[in-house]
């Protein structure tokens, strides 16, 4: 392979020249007929200097306007497309897709057809975007696993800095702001739904919520300049587009919930308009990475780092502001963004970045495709398998692994043949580029692991993320993702029919996953918690027990254990494993909550008291821990301490109903049923399910309204997947009761 750069093969990135095309058909029609005029004879040097004059007139005219107008009283509306594809939008040639929404701005404003991510993950991606970093300076390598460090100056922080009223609006358990990316931000809207014991929250939303949570945010906020930042979550793995793009992508249910994405984003546009600030709006659309579709025998993301996980969508509009329907060839980073966006705000000035301000091309200037670093340490910290590095550079795409692979993206776009073994000396140097790009960008003071509790834990696996633990980067050599698509592949069918809700399905993979890989902790993990999703409380303990007789004293199965424990109400045998756990780990969250939860359980609220409070030391802003010491606090009598708790937790988490939930049991303890019945009444309104059914009945019979007591007992049993629990077992026996007592009535 020549060294010199080849040219790009037309048509070989989807969607390269498509809307050029377009906007130039579209301005043809736009300009008018010149009217007829009686023909005079003119000398032939004098007709072919005006044709040639009037053919580059022409030229100009059909030419989108390269206008680029900086503007420091712009608001920014920033969106981030998660797991979106730029070759499955519209404006980037796909004849299939439904995204009128991103098709208008892209056609009205600036698209960039070839952008990159650094790493096909959320939290890292969306780090190097607001950071305008690469994952070897901001040290955020994973999902979960990492927590942006301070230190950084994010774009928000320094528009907030600027003035700019700020908000974020996320989709995501991934970018929840323990992960760092709330600094900077006046509001972070990254409140879920809640769920049940440990997995307090729905690990994401979907495009209609968070839309519906920014709109309310601007009727409030849309006469102060602002930043804010809008994340869609929805076309991400399971692919379940709501009515009516259900039935319409049938067979294309990722399409489907990118369509349903841009739906919400035009809705979103449409307020700008109706509040007459969308002239006046910088609007910025990218991707954070890509999803994989089969491709490279690759079901989702993280896994590898081929185009179809890295290539995303990056448009700017701004009316008045930036060209119309300007489409830029050359490649660019998501780490450009920032500086892009402090450019034409004028902020940029005096400051640095590893990326570059795209101003240059918005104005419709040409520039040599940049050098891109990309990684993924998924397969290391998910599966014990290798981490892959990378970097792209002209044509040339080089990834170190085990097994290097080296490809010419303008001649085999799809990735297909490896020319590592016949250009070993093309693969050296951009060995050495690599080298030396890690050198520059490595900032080992910076970002770090972060241990993650059962219910981030659990929160990152009801996202598709398998688990683990963050792995230290020394070691031998470990095997090539390539070598594990088998084993990789039976994961991803269990979470696939986990999701579709077929169980045996799933039970069936998750067992394949042990016997391929026994020596996972995880593995057994996930197969537990299908079953307590079943209902299968005893099943997932035999699964743990099993587990931990493999790999005794692991600390991931023993907490998982421990928690099993307290849902099965083998509390004894809870307390006796978390305290095996705080053996090997005394600092272990989980292990002291878990503890806490058992002496609750057991009436021993002073010996729960000092479990809470040591764990409240290791997270102090944990909701679920705080209502645990807040309710142990009333037992032992001291209910004004509790009530300044309950009170600070209902202000900041209005929608919580766990919140309101506590407080009746609380007024209940203090004999003040009205007050019970009323709070338990709004958590029952704010999350109506098996749980407040059950409890709003037990409360509804104290207060003598049998009748209504007996319609929710009822509802609890029809709604809950609990089949051999105690609470279940006796549930069905107070039913009996009850019904006889109204008999007699």
């Amino acid at each position: 392979m020549s060294k010199k750069k080849r040219k790009r093969q037309a048509g070989k990135r989807p969607g390269a020249s498509a809307q050029a095309q377009t906007s130039q058909k579209t301005a043809e029609k736009a300009i008018p007929e010149a009217p007829k005029r009686r023909a005079k004879k003119i000398p032939i040097l004098v007709i072919s200097f005006v044709l040639i004059a009037a053919g580059a007139a022409a030229v100009i005219l059909l030419r989108p306007k390269s206008r680029v107008k900086p503007d420091s009283d712009l608001n920014v509306l920033l969106i981030t497309l998660d797991t979106t594809r730029a070759d499955r939008i519209g404006c980037y040639g796909y004849a299939r897709a439904k995204t009128p929404n991103l098709d208008f701005l892209a056609a009205n404003g600036v698209r960039f057809a070839d952008c990159y991510c650094q790493v096909p993950l959320t939290a890292p991606s969306h780090s190097s975007l607001f950071t305008s970093t690469t994952p070897l300076s901001h040290g955020v390598h994973n999902n979960g696993f990492y927590s942006l460090a301070p230190e950084f100056d994010t774009l928000a922080e320094i528009l907030k800095n600027q003035g700019f009223k700020t908000a974020a609006f996320i989709s995501s358990f991934s970018l929840d702001s323990r992960f760092g990316l709330d600094q900077g931000f006046d509001s972070y809207d990254d409140t879920f739904e809640y769920e049940e014991f440990l997995k307090s929250f729905r690990s994401e939303r979907t495009a209609d919520k968070t839309s519906a949570s920014f709109w309310k945010w601007l009727d409030e906020n849309s006469g102060r300049k602002f930043f804010c930042w809008v994340h869609y979550f929805d076309p991400h793995l399971p692919y379940s587009p709501p009515p009516p793009f259900k039935a319409e992508f049938a067979d294309r249910p990722y399409d489907g919930e990118i369509a349903f994405t841009d739906y919400y984003l035009g809705k979103t546009i449409e307020k700008l308009r109706e509040k007459n600030i969308l002239d006046r709006t910088l609007v910025v659309c990218v991707g954070d990475h890509g999803e994989a579709l089969g491709e490279k025998n690759e079901v989702d993301h993280g896994l590898f780092i081929y185009d179809v996980s890295l290539r995303v969508p990056l448009i700017f509009y701004a009316e008045n502001h930036l060209p119309k329907g300007l489409v830029v060839p050359s490649r660019v980073r998501v780490i450009d963004v920032m500086p892009t966006i402090l450019d034409l705000l004028k902020e940029a000035q005096g400051r640095s970045f590893q990326g570059a301000s795209l101003r240059p091309q918005l104005k419709g200037k040409k520039r040599p495709d940049l050098s891109t670093y990309i990684e993924t340490y998924m397969p290391r910290e998910y599966y014990g398998w290798s981490e892959l590095l990378g970097i792209i550079d002209g044509d040339l795409k080089y990834i170190r692994a085990p097994k290097p692979e080296l490809y010419d993206l303008a001649q085999d776009p799809e990735e297909i043949r490896n020319l590592y073994a016949k250009e070993t000396a093309v693969a050296a140097g951009l060995e050495e580029k690599l080298k030396a790009m890690i050198a520059e960008q490595t900032s080992p003071a910076v970002g770090g692991a972060k241990t993650l509790s059962l219910e981030e834990q659990e929160r990152l696996s009801s996202l598709g993320y398998v688990g683990g633990q963050a792995l230290d980067s020394s070691g031998g050599a470990l095997p090539d993702p390539k070598d594990k698509t088998s084993e990789y592949s039976v994961y991803v069918y269990a979470k696939k029919y986990e999701y579709e809700g077929d169980y045996p399905k799933a039970e069936e993979y998750y067992k394949q996953a042990i016997a391929f890989s026994p020596e996972v902790a995880w593995n057994y993990v996930h197969l537990a918690l299908l079953y307590r999703r079943m209902g299968k409380i005893n099943e997932g303990i035999d699964v743990l027990e099993s587990g931990n007789r493999k790999l005794p004293g692991n600390l991931i199965i023993l907490s998982r254990l421990a928690s099993f424990y307290v849902r099965g109400q083998r509390l004894d045998e809870a307390i006796a494993t978390a305290q095996a756990v705080l053996r090997i780990d005394p600092q272990y969250f989980d292990a002291l909550y878990i503890s806490g939860l058992s002496l609750v359980n057991l009436g021993k609220w002073d010996e729960a008291l000092g479990y809470f409070e040591r764990a409240m030391d290791i997270e102090p802003e944990n909701t679920s821990l705080e209502l645990q010491y807040a309710f142990c606090l009333v037992a032992n009598g001291r209910g004004a301490e509790a009530m300044k708790i309950y009170e600070r937790l209902k202000k900041d988490n209005p929608r919580d109903y766990r919140i309101y939930q506590d407080m009746a049991i609380m007024y209940e303890s203090l004999h003040d049923l009205n007050q019970a019945r009323e709070n338990m009444k709004q958590a029952l309104d704010l999350n109506p399910g098996f749980e407040t059914y059950f409890n709003y009945a037990i409360l509804l019979e104290k207060t003598g309204d049998l009748s209504e007591a007996v319609y929710y007992l009822k509802r609890y049993l029809e709604t809950t997947p609990e089949k051999d629990t105690p609470r279940r077992l006796a549930a069905e026996r107070t039913l009996g009761v009850w019904e006889g007592r109204l008999g007699n009535q």
